[in-house]
């Protein structure tokens, strides 16, 4: 034993001055020595960007408002338990027993260098996209972010429920198509609620937060669907499918309902653009409890109106229906009209309108930008060109 003994001693001390390093490590993260923190304030309240409701009589939601985030939260109980089971078996299997970082796996990554898993938890992840960032290319400032993340992280498991983690997390990822949150994806590819998502569509969810770019349904379904089905693996291999069920889901091919929302798509669009200019001078004259303005498009406001959404589809569909027809008469009565469609107009005065149209016109306007003369601006106007025209809320 004597023997043995110096080197005894020199791997206790290694050992020890490894511990203390790692805790002076978190220390200096904890007091901004890699950049700034979160105060306990910005923790309790982490800012993101929420989009304005539009809400029918019938308690449906007619559109929203939002610049680039199309962004609804939900609550802990709106989001489908099998969803909650794909991303723990997915992107953090030892969530519950964790305090923000996952030691195991953490030492697992760094023998394996990351071939076998990522050591990041949901906390780390979510503590990333509120505080953190894009990881930089920099090493060193990777390493960095990557101690940052680890603070936060244990920061948010002592100031959330797991639940709340997770809520937070859903509701935050961008899974693209303008589907921020886990409402609003649920939306756009399924055109469901997302507690009506079924295992599947859970899986394919869950399957794009690791790269909704790279795992795009829309323009690449078929890495999107082994994707999934990697999802499917992990959680049989966690208890949550049983191997019968597992296979029967993979054999399910993605079935999308691609409902894309926009300000010129949908319901009531004609109404929704004049509800716009009136809340404009409603958030010009109501006031936060703080005392500033209310942003129509960050604030998550929620603007409940008379319309029914039923009597709106259709009076739209009634528009669809008949509009073709009055066109067609419209046409036939002014073929007779040798001025139409003006009335009773010399030549010149119908050129002069013409002429005052285009100018106010946003064509002529971006064709001006360009350097265009007045006289190349107006050949533009005599060549045939495809539009998206509206009429009360009727695309033609």
């Amino acid at each position: 034993m004597k023997k043995y003994k110096f080197q005894i001693f020199i791997f206790w001390l290694i050992f020890s001055i490894g511990i203390l390093s790692m805790f002076g490590v978190f220390y200096l993260a904890s007091i901004g020595k890699f950049g700034e923190m979160p105060d306990f304030r910005q923790l309790e309240n982490p800012k993101t960007n929420f989009a304005s409701e539009i809400v029918s009589s019938d308690n449906q939601i007619l559109g929203k408002y939002y610049f680039n985030d199309n962004r609804t939260p939900v609550d802990y109980d709106e989001i489908n338990p099998e969803t909650v089971n794909a991303l723990i078996a997915t992107e953090d299997e030892r969530f519950y027993s964790h305090p923000g970082i996952d030691l195991k796996a953490t030492i697992r990554a760094i023998v394996f260098l990351n071939t076998r898993g990522g050591a990041s938890t949901i906390s780390q992840q979510l503590a990333r996209q509120l505080f953190v960032g894009v990881r930089s290319r920099n090493i060193f400032q990777a390493i960095g972010q990557k101690i940052k993340e680890w603070v936060i992280a244990v920061e948010l498991e002592k100031q959330y429920t797991k639940e709340e983690i997770i809520t937070m997390y859903l509701n935050i990822y961008d899974f693209g198509y303008y589907g921020d949150g886990i409402k609003s994806a649920s939306n756009i590819y399924f055109s469901k609620e997302p507690i009506d998502l079924k295992v599947e569509e859970s899986a394919m969810l869950i399957g794009m937060l690791q790269n909704s770019s790279l795992y795009d349904p829309i323009r690449r379904p078929e890495i999107t669907k082994k994707r999934r089905d990697l999802v499917l693996m992990q959680m049989e291999k966690n208890g949550f499918l049983n191997s019968k069920q597992k296979d029967s889901i993979q054999n399910i091919p993605l079935e999308l309902n691609y409902t894309p929302q926009s300000h010129r798509q949908g319901l009531a669009t004609y109404f929704r653009s004049y509800l716009r200019g009136f809340m404009k001078d409603w958030t010009n004259n109501n006031l936060k409890n703080d005392g500033t303005k209310y942003n129509l498009y960050v604030d998550g406001l929620k603007i409940y109106t008379t319309i029914n959404s039923k009597m709106q589809k259709y009076a739209e569909e009634a528009v669809v229906q008949h509009m073709k027809n009055l066109q067609k008469e419209f046409f036939i009565q002014n073929d007779t009209v040798s001025s139409a469609p003006f009335t009773d107009l010399e030549e010149d005065e119908e050129d002069l309108i013409m002429k005052r149209a285009m100018r106010r016109s946003e064509r002529w306007r971006k064709a001006k930008l360009s350097g265009k003369t007045n006289d190349e601006i107006e050949e533009l106007f005599f060549e045939p060109k495809k539009y998206d025209c509206f009429f009360l809320g009727w695309r033609y």
